[in-house]
This record gives structure tokens, C-alpha cells and sequence, in this order.
């Protein structure tokens, strides 16, 4: 092909892969706001493993992204009434090839529990427990003053909340910047559904790159004692539960009906 012919075939195809690998693969996130200073500072931009999580479940000091629910404040907001159309068609195409800011429900945490743990603050050093492990977290920056207020509702100024059992299919976050984080200590839990992937290396600025590793203080945390029963189901009348029952039962004696009735043709035209 002439050149003038092929680059575009190219640019269409570069710009496919990148939107694929975006969605499925690795996205890159920028980081707006301060809650998880000094291990990502704002500005900072991240690449985040989307696979990892089809294969198991978030684990214990992993830095994640995840869609917060519905109790979730935003961190930032975007205002674009200002913007021109070719800053928001850029910003598009940004977030197309995931390169965009975060959304205003997308947000990055530290797990400090999963599924079925004891979570609690504070031991006689102020430091946060799991499973009655006292965690030393040295990649703090600034804790919450360690007063005799407890973090609930959407204050999460107080480094101390009573103890929390993770409930099934959820997870409990907390920022390293704990002085300026909304999370989960006011926030509430977040279901392993929600979560994006996780956050493995910074790529942006060139002189911050570096992996994100998970510290050896959350490799010695002792496992749950055991798994937290699924939240109840509302009960329907006895009716309905039976009318439920017989749909597959009907079904079931229907279908075994048609196959005997098959088996007796096919024997019937048997030769003798």
C-alpha cells in the first residue's frame, strides 16, 4: 500500500488494540487527590492490572481501583462548563485508551481486610488490628489524631472505629494519607464486585517510577476465623415457594415424558 493509505489502517488499528487492551487488560489511572500520599501523589499515574482479579480475590496491603457505591463521596469533581469541544473530544478519546482522568466515583485504597476479617483501631499504639493483629503501617503520612471520637457516618476525621466483621463478597479500604481520606471507616465496605484491578507499578513522572508492593507486615496477618455467612434473603410465601418449586418439577417430569415417549418410538421402529 502507498503511505498515504496505510497510516491511516494503522491509526485505526493502534487505536482499536489500545482501546482493547484498556478494557479487558491494563489501564492507566491519574491520581487526583491526596488520599494516598506519599505512596501516589497527585498527578501520579498508575497502571492497573484488570486481569488479576478474574482469577482471585483482592488480597491484604494490595493498593486497588475500585467504582465506590453509592455511600461513597467523591474525592474530586471535574467541572467542565468552561472546557471547549476539542478539550472535551480529547478527553474522550483520553479515557477511550485510558489515559483520562478517573471518574468521580473511581477511587484508589490500600485493603486492609477481606471477606470474614476482624477489623478494628485502635491497640495501645494507635495502630489499626486485623484479626487481632496489630499492623505497623510505616508508608502512613499524616494519621488521624488519635482521640476518643469514633469515626462513623461520613466523618472520618478520628483514627478510632469500633470493630467491623468484613460481611461476604466485600472488602475494607483505608488511604495511607489517613488525615485527609474519606473511606471505608465512614464510608462503608466496598463489594469485590466493584473493584477495577489493581495498582502495580507507577509509570508517571519517569523519575517516580517504581513498583507498588505489598509490605511484609501484611504476609504474618493470621487468617478469618471463618467466613461470614452471606446476607439473609427476604423469605416469600409459602405459595410463591412452592409455585417456584413445581415450574422446574413440571418441567422436569415434561421433558423425561418426551423421552420415554422418544425411546418408545425409536424401539418400536426396531427391526424385528
Amino acid at each position: 500500500m502507498a503511505l498515504w493509505l496505510e497510516l491511516p489502517i494503522l491509526l485505526v488499528v493502534a487505536f482499536c488494540l489500545a482501546v482493547l487492551i484498556r478494557t479487558f487488560v491494563v489501564q492507566a489511572f491519574s491520581i487526583p487527590s491526596g488520599s494516598m500520599e506519599n505512596t501516589l501523589l497527585i498527578g501520579d499515574r498508575v497502571l492497573v492490572n484488570k486481569v488479576v482479579y478474574d482469577v482471585r480475590v483482592p488480597k491484604r496491603g494490595e493498593v486497588v481501583v475500585f467504582h465506590g457505591t453509592d455511600r461513597w463521596a467523591p474525592e474530586h469533581t471535574d467541572d467542565t462548563s468552561g472546557l471547549t469541544f476539542m478539550t472535551k473530544m480529547s478527553r474522550t478519546i483520553g479515557d477511550l485508551i485510558g489515559y483520562g482522568r478517573p471518574g468521580e466515583k473511581d477511587f484508589i485504597k490500600r485493603v486492609i481486610g477481606v471477606e470474614g476479617d476482624r477489623v478494628a483501631c485502635c491497640d495501645e499504639q494507635g495502630r489499626i488490628t486485623v484479626n487481632g493483629q496489630p499492623i505497623d503501617e510505616p508508608y502512613i503520612f499524616e494519621d488521624s489524631p488519635l482521640d476518643d471520637t469514633v469515626s462513623n457516618g461520613t466523618d472520618c476525621r478520628s483514627r478510632r472505629f469500633q470493630e467491623i466483621v468484613i460481611p461476604a463478597g466485600q472488602i475494607f479500604v483505608m488511604g495511607d494519607h489517613r488525615s485527609v481520606s474519606l473511606d471505608a471507616r465512614c464510608q462503608g465496605p466496598v463489594p469485590v464486585e466493584n473493584v477495577v484491578g489493581q495498582a502495580f507499578v507507577i509509570v508517571w513522572p519517569r523519575d517516580s517510577w517504581s513498583g507498588i508492593p505489598v509490605p511484609e507486615a501484611w504476609k504474618d496477618v493470621p487468617p478469618a476465623a471463618a467466613a461470614p455467612a452471606s446476607e439473609p434473603q427476604e423469605t416469600t410465601p409459602d405459595t410463591q415457594g412452592g409455585f417456584v418449586l413445581t415450574v422446574p418439577l413440571l418441567a422436569s417430569l415434561a421433558f423425561n415424558a418426551r423421552s420415554r415417549s422418544r425411546f418408545s418410538a425409536r424401539h418400536r421402529r426396531l427391526p424385528s
